[in-house]
């Protein structure tokens, strides 16, 4: 992955669910084409950060050992525009876990940025986006043939995000500070 579209990891729980933010700055590349005058994130990178925030999820239940892959988007639904200057905050949540690959339903929040994230993605928040995703785990010996032992698709600097994310709750369990 080239691009990462998300920032941060902001809960994780093991093979269940995750929560990514990330912000929609102004000095994005993407925003000086799309579209001058009217800067607006298009909708597959919003798509993209909820594969990234999935594939991470699904990767990390099997330690990094396959090689996780976007094979489908079973189902996408988009309510509004995505624009510079808000939050975006991706859920994701696994429907099922299976050898040959798995799926998640994920939503994505908006606001402007600032705002509190219990008014962002709170019980009562409406979701921007939605989608359904299936990832497919490559075979291993096939995939080996072609790609060699290198696990192009889980990078260091996603790794290291969710290492982070990690550091982070752990450090709130032991202050006793609920995420």
């Amino acid at each position: 992955m080239r691009w990462l579209w998300i920032d941060r990891f902001l809960d994780f729980q093991r093979g269940k669910s995750a929560r990514a933010l990330k912000n929609l700055s102004l000095a994005e590349d993407i925003f000086a084409e799309h579209f001058p005058g009217y800067p607006v994130m298009p909708a597959a990178l919003i798509l993209e950060g909820l594969a990234q925030t999935g594939g991470i999820l699904i990767g990390e239940a099997n330690n990094f050992q396959e090689k996780v892959v976007l094979a489908k988007i079973l189902s996408a639904q988009f309510e509004r525009e995505a624009l510079a200057g808000e939050t975006l905050v991706y859920d994701v949540e696994v429907l099922n876990l299976r050898p040959e690959g798995a799926s998640i339903r994920g939503k994505v929040f908006a606001g402007a940025a600032g705002t509190p994230l219990a008014s962002l993605a709170g019980a009562d928040a409406v979701p921007m986006a939605q989608a359904e995703i299936f990832f497919a785990h490559l075979d291993k010996a096939r995939s080996q043939q072609i790609f060699g032992d290198h696990n192009f698709v889980f990078s260091g600097e996603l790794k290291h995000m969710l290492g982070l994310a990690k550091v982070m709750a752990d450090r709130n369990e032991i202050a006793g500070v609920k995420s």
